[in-house]
């Protein structure tokens, strides 16, 4: 039996006047997310959402407000780890853009990856879509 990797990563709920920050790729098959990502060694959960999300979402003036919680989710078949997530929720002070475009970057370690990012308000059905378990303890925010 081979015992899968267990990878430190951090979701970001980035939240104004009630609705969600999310995201589609080029590729639709990539499905609905929010900003997420890994742990660079060392790095405090915290700070690594607040930087996942500036990178992913390109707004300025995002500030984490609260921490909602911790789990494990396996995300086979698309690779073979166990994700141990924490996930965090942020707000972005000012007057953000209802739809805007951005790109994850990659560190620079491969070519960027084009995200349109629109809103989406707390409760609606369309949250529901979110890949691989991404709306895990999204039913936390008040």
């Amino acid at each position: 039996m081979t015992v899968k990797p267990t990878v430190r990563k951090v979701v970001a709920f980035v939240v104004h006047e009630g609705k969600l920050a999310v995201f589609r790729q080029d590729d639709e098959a990539a499905g609905l997310q929010v900003p997420a990502g890994t742990l660079r060694p060392g790095e405090d959960p915290e700070h690594g959402a607040l930087r996942e999300a500036t990178e992913e979402t390109g707004l300025p003036n995002l500030r984490v407000i609260a921490y909602l919680g911790r789990y494990r989710y396996d995300i086979t078949p698309f690779r073979e780890e166990i994700q141990d997530r924490s996930v965090f929720l942020l707000t972005v002070d000012g007057n953000p853009p209802d739809r805007w475009d951005s790109a994850e970057t990659h560190d620079g370690l491969l070519p960027p990856t084009p995200l349109h990012f629109h809103w989406v308000p707390l409760g609606d059905p369309e949250l529901e879509q979110l890949v691989v378990g991404q709306g895990t303890l999204l039913d936390r925010i008040t």
